[in-house]
């Protein structure tokens, strides 16, 4: 550990460099991207993105056809103009756009909507609530060199986020809409998986009603959501090898259809068969691609999933499992279909040989169940981010593995999507609806993420702008196509993800703006001392929301120490944004050996400087100096051993907000009621701090606004 220390005098400040300075100016560890991990640990992590990552889209060819031809197939070659249709839809977004570029624009090993915005805003001052602090110049990672004359553009694009009001708000506000509609995700994946799995039931049991299969999808989804408590790590052990077989069961079926029915489906590998049936249906054709997007619902979760994986693991997994699997058994179901094309309706179950039924059931049901899990694992990922943003109220958040920081849990999360999922069953029966509403979430994320992407590149990828232009016009104009098709179908349940998105960013939008500007009052109507001017009252302790230094450096420079002024020590502990809060025990034992180095290092600061200014032929006097500083040293020691022998209290500032005497009733409405109920709803800062209620004293303000 690293230690700032401040002289007694105030007057000069030792500033260590340490391993953070050399790499200030990488966009992410290369650890995560995975060189930094062995082949075999990156094998098994790939491994495990099988069941956690690829359950979503893997299960899409449940009813991707019979969401795309909902009224029947009127030409056969059409099915060729949808199979290429899929086939470079998948080669274009999910492998090109993530799995090859997107995925390198982690925040240090993140993924997700909320690390693309917070990797730009630390590139940016882009925050509605200001979070730069004069202190923040002593972390390296801050320490970010500034665009020079080879870089204009960045810099140009920098000072127009930084100065435009408008941007910043934009930023803001496509990030809350990409994380709601994650979350549209979590509890639509559940929802249209099951269903479509278990309604093949009725392939054998025709007598089954539809209502009854709507009842053992709620109880499989309540199955489901209850082993989320286990972890990823866990989850993804006993995942893996199911969908690993569902993979193997879908080929093997795909390869059966190419050689029974029609194998010159593969022509479809010429995309000239993209404009025929475009040409021969026109608007139809348009309508359709509404449902050729479901063939990647879930690859937002290969991206907010990534912190509970890495690149290579996921680019190794997608490029030789999941995709050769998923082509094979489109174009197996586009060879049957050829011959059987009534049967459109339930395609997947129709083109499973009847020896290969029941096995296949099984496994698509498990496979369904696990489908959610990639879902899931990329919200709460997600969601974990934004509480590190302080952009969603305090929760609970679990980290499942002793191995892999990013595997998280969030029960109250788990709880309210479960829930959602449950009801989304209910009430629209069929998948047919529920696919409406599921292709604006997908469409909407992957437009999102183009848009942040490309604001990535140009100010901190600084890449050529030929690159950046071709990234945004390609994926941009391919993403406008499909969310143009899925939005006509607005009102046949594609509206309930845009209510639900809403009602997300209205609740977040209250939260960050009113309990942020709360604790920024607050804190910016104490004079603070921290590394240049004011003061710091030493009877509290003040949180204020920044991003700090990233969590495989917890140990460097985590603990700034200024000058003791009546025994009474100045500190800094920085945590990184993944950073687990240790118990008291572990804080105050890193506090005080934190301490005790700024007393011998003072100490020695003190020797060498009086050496430097002496003259030498006081060696005697400089010998005696010295060996008085290291006396007086470790009386400090001593002092600071028996103090906490005596114990250790926590002393937390607590602020309350009140609109004003003659305020509006809008604004007595938003301040009195909506953050009251919110403040109240939250864990309390000393829960999520894990401080013991016997060792808190709260020091409380009220503030009228």
């Amino acid at each position: 550990m690293s230690v700032e220390a401040e002289g007694a005098a105030g007057a000069e400040t030792r500033v260590p460099r340490d391993s953070l300075y050399g790499d200030a100016e990488k966009v992410s560890d290369d650890k995560h991207h995975g060189s930094g991990a062995g082949w075999w640990q990156t094998l098994q992590l790939a491994f495990q993105s099988i069941g956690v990552v690829y359950g979503d889209v893997g299960t899409s060819p449940l009813y991707v056809y019979s969401s795309t031809f909902p009224d029947g197939i009127r030409h056969p070659d059409d099915l060729l103009g949808v199979l290429s249709l899929i086939i470079y839809t998948l080669v274009l977004l999910p492998m090109l756009k993530y799995v090859f570029i997107v995925l390198y624009a982690n925040d240090n090993g993140d993924g997700g909507t909320f690390a693309l915005y917070s990797l730009i805003s630390r590139y940016a001052k882009i925050r509605l609530i200001p979070n730069q602090q004069a202190e923040d110049a002593s972390v390296s990672n801050y320490s970010i060199e500034e665009p020079n004359s080879q870089m204009r553009r960045a810099q140009w694009v920098k000072q127009r986020l930084e100065s435009s009001k408008a941007a910043k708000i934009a930023l803001f506000t496509i990030t809350i809409l990409g994380t709601s509609m994650v979350m549209g995700d979590g509890t639509l994946t559940p929802a249209i998986s099951v269903l479509s799995a278990v309604s093949g039931i009725r392939e054998k049991a025709p007598n089954l009603t539809q209502s009854e299969v709507v009842w053992i999808s709620v109880a499989i989804l309540f199955l489901l959501f209850s082993v989320q408590r286990f972890g990823t790590d866990k989850v993804g052990y006993s995942f893996a090898p199911i969908i690993s077989v569902w993979f193997i069961f879908i080929a093997g079926i795909g390869v059966y259809n190419l050689a029974a029915h029609d194998v010159t489906v593969l022509r479809a590998f010429n995309p000239k068969y993209i404009v025929d049936y475009f040409g021969r249906n026109g608007k139809e054709a348009w309508v359709s691609l509404g449902g050729v997007v479901l063939c990647i619902t879930g690859t937002e979760a290969m991206f907010a999933d990534l912190g509970h994986f890495n690149i290579r693991a996921i680019q190794l997994s997608f490029t030789f499992i999941l995709f050769p699997s998923v082509a094979l058994c489109y174009m197996g179901q586009a060879s049957y279909l050829r011959k059987f094309p009534q049967d459109v309706g339930d395609t997947f179950y129709k083109s499973i040989p009847a020896a290969m039924f029941w096995p296949t059931f099984i496994v698509a049901i498990m496979a369904a169940i696990i489908a959610s899990q990639a879902m899931l694992s990329g919200a709460f990922a997600i969601l974990s981010k934004a509480l590190s943003l302080g952009c969603f109220p305090r929760v609970k958040v679990v980290h499942t593995s002793n191995k892999y920081s990013g595997q998280v849990y969030i029960p109250e999360v788990n709880f309210l999507i479960g829930a959602a999922s449950i009801v989304v069953t209910l009430a629209f029966q069929t998948t047919t609806n529920i696919g409406n509403a599921y292709g604006i979430c997908v469409v909407t994320v992957f437009s999102i993420t183009t848009h942040l992407m490309t604001v990535v590149m140009l100010l901190i990828w600084k890449k050529n702008i030929a690159f950046v232009v071709a990234f945004y016009v390609i994926f941009g104009l391919a993403e406008f196509l499909y969310l143009s098709s899925i939005l006509s179908k607005f009102v046949e349940g594609g509206y309930l993800p845009f209510c639900f998105s809403l009602k997300n960013i209205a609740f977040v939008v209250a939260f960050y703006v009113i309990f942020g500007l709360a604790e920024f009052l607050y804190l910016s109507s104490i004079l603070s001392k921290f590394v240049e001017g004011g003061y710091l009252p030493f009877c509290f302790s003040l949180v204020l929301m920044a991003l700090m230094a990233t969590w495989h450096y917890v140990y460097v420079k985590r603990y700034w120490v200024g000058p003791a002024e009546h025994r009474m020590f100045r500190c800094v502990a920085r945590y990184g944004y993944t950073d687990q809060i240790e118990g008291t025990k572990e804080f105050s034992a890193f506090l005080i050996e934190g301490l005790k180095l700024f007393v011998h290092d003072e100490a020695a600061f003190s020797c060498q400087h009086t050496d430097d200014g002496g003259d030498n032929n006081n060696n005697d006097n400089d010998d005696a100096r010295r060996v008085a500083q290291a006396a007086v040293a470790e009386e400090e020691k001593r002092f600071i051993d028996a103090e906490v022998e005596r114990g250790v209290v926590y002393l937390m500032g607590e602020a309350e907000v009140a609109a004003a005497p003659g305020s509006s009733v809008l604004k007595r409405i938003v301040v009195n009621y909506v953050y009251t109920f919110l403040r109240k709803n939250l864990s309390e800062s000393h829960k999520a701090l894990s401080i013991p209620k016997d060792q808190l004293l709260k020091v409380g303000i009220t503030y009228e606004i």
